[in-house]
């Protein structure tokens, strides 16, 4: 299976990702800002969310429409 960002760039397990829009977590009052980068991605089995781990939220899964290979 392949995952791929917005820009068809390929995503693997360990990739650093940079958003490419601002976000609001839900069930919390943070905001992820557009170019904020999230290190050490996991994929998982749907092929358009990866988990990550963000400075403030951890165990967080993103859409990959909304990340860009960094």
């Amino acid at each position: 299976m392949e995952v791929k960002d917005s820009n068809g760039n390929i995503l693997a397990d360990g990739d650093s990702v940079l958003l490419i829009k601002d976000l609001k977590v839900k069930g919390t009052t943070v905001t992820l800002k557009r170019g904020t980068v999230a290190k050490n991605i996991r994929l998982t089995s749907n092929q358009e969310e990866v988990e990550c781990n963000v400075e403030k939220v951890r165990g967080l899964v993103l859409k990959t429409c909304f990340l860009k290979k960094a």
